[in-house]
């Protein structure tokens, strides 16, 4: 344990997230398990398990009468701040929160639960993984879990992760990382590899909560007095689904249309121009923000979460350029906010703000071209409605992989255009003296679009709309 990182009870930490909780029943009677065939329920083991452990059911003897649970998880309903869930909470004190067969029957009851009741799931996990003493049959019990998340996926219904001291293994690697949305309390260890297994040499700081956050694989890292407010907000706004497209937020710059291709340019790239978290606090309340691809990498150029109209009270998703060129790690945290705002039915808001895609070494090394077909694929695929506004720089596919087809508006200090001016130019051969020339003959200016039929139409500043 980390020093100064408090481990929470099963109990405490339902504690610290709710005032109300019911415990669901757990299974009763032994497991029965034919080895030759797993769903044929024949064979019960004897009282040391699987493996006839030696000790094992002294083991968990000892384990209950320390702890006072019967297993290493509890589970049970509980109103989060206003939103009805089923809870899970880990007891680490239970042979190190492992996973065993029993601990499967209890995740797949609550996990059924859940469905059965159309209610969101919220894990608070401390785990050291699978439990040894059932060798295999406890390792499966990971394939059991991952079933039931898929299940619940498909059901449309949200999933919540909260990462306590310590949360490893293969209870990281399901419930943990399963997650649609991962939060972890500071300093907590957090990693695949427990630490006793870990390299003799490994960097213990890479095994933090604070490192998955910088990786791309947490949320947010919550302070303990704040997780009650943050997960009943998330639970907020992740179960009102909504079939309406996101009202069209208007340009917040009272700014002319361009007469010249290279004044749309102007307009864009002007410091003075509103960027996109302008637009997010203008249009929505309570927001919460999702951070990292899962694949190791986070990109502050690109902004995604979830929040709340201002106008109306619905839930919608966001993903927004923030003027910089978008790195591989944007494009595919884009691409997981659009899919799951898509499995839970939820609209998305997509604002369209960069010079391009990075397209330094760096950025090939991470894939940007496969990051970006994975948004172009992901924005095709959506069955909830997507509504895109272009506020600023439209630099190539980099711009074009965010924008909704039929539903792309522009404002009018925007412009959209298959290459930059300057390097137009450039490829054309053109000295520096004919970019401007080059920018009209590219039809970049938002009238030139709307003519394209590339965008819809040009918003206006809301003072200049009856």
């Amino acid at each position: 344990m980390a020093e100064g990182v408090p481990r929470y009870t099963a109990r405490e930490a339902i504690a610290l997230v709710t005032s109300g909780f019911t415990e669901l029943p757990g299974p009763t009677g032994p497991v029965h398990v034919n080895p030759a065939d797993p769903a044929d329920p024949t064979r019960e083991f004897g009282p040391d398990g699987p493996l006839s452990w030696q000790g094992y059911e002294a083991s968990r003897a000892r384990a209950a009468a320390r702890t006072g649970e019967e297993e290493s998880v509890v589970c049970g309903t509980a109103t989060i701040g206003g939103t009805a869930a089923v809870l899970i909470s880990f007891e680490f004190g239970f042979l190190g929160g492992s996973l065993g067969e029993r601990t499967g029957d209890r995740l797949e009851a609550a996990y059924a639960y859940a469905r059965e009741h159309r209610l969101p799931v919220v894990s608070l996990v401390a785990t050291g993984g699978s439990r040894m003493q059932e060798g295999m049959r406890a390792l499966v019990q990971l394939q059991r879990v991952a079933r039931q998340s898929t299940l619940t996926r498909a059901a449309g219904l949200p999933q919540i992760a909260v990462l306590r001291d310590p949360t490893t293994g293969g209870g990281w690697a399901t419930l943990g990382a399963g997650a649609d949305v991962v939060l972890a309390l500071p300093g907590a260890q957090v990693g695949f590899g427990g630490s006793r297994v870990r390299p003799p040499d490994a960097d213990p700081a890479a095994y933090t909560a604070e490192a998955q956050l910088a990786a791309g694989a947490v949320d947010a890292v919550v302070p303990p007095a704040e997780l009650p407010e943050l997960l009943g907000l998330w639970l907020h706004l992740l179960s009102r689904p909504s079939a309406e497209p996101v009202p069209l937020p208007p340009a917040l710059a009272d700014t002319d249309l361009p007469a010249t291709g290279w004044e749309a340019v102007g307009n864009a790239r002007s410091p003075q121009r509103p960027r996109a978290t302008a637009y997010l606090d203008a249009h929505l309340d309570r927001r919460a923000e999702i951070s990292g691809d899962r694949c190791g990498g986070t990109d502050d150029g690109m902004l995604c979460g979830f929040g709340v109209l201002k106008d109306g009270g619905r839930t919608v998703a966001y993903a927004a350029q923030t003027g910089a060129a978008t790195r591989p790690a944007g494009y595919r945290t884009a691409a997981r906010l659009i899919r799951l705002a898509d499995r839970l039915r939820i609209p998305v808001l997509t604002l369209v703000d960069t010079p391009g895609a990075a397209n330094d070494a760096e950025a090939e090394r991470q894939g940007a071209g496969a990051a970006i077909a994975d948004v172009f694929g992901a924005v095709a695929a959506a069955g909830t409605p997507v509504t895109t506004l272009l506020i600023g720089e439209g630099g190539s596919g980099g711009a074009l992989a965010l924008a909704a087809p039929d539903n792309t508006w522009a404002t009018p200090d925007s412009y959209f255009s298959v290459i930059a001016p300057e390097l137009a130019a450039a490829i054309l051969k053109r000295p520096p003296e004919q970019v401007r020339a080059t920018a009209d003959q590219l039809r970049i200016r938002p009238q030139d679009l709307v003519d394209l039929g590339v965008v819809r139409g040009i918003v206006e500043p809301l003072k200049s709309q009856p």
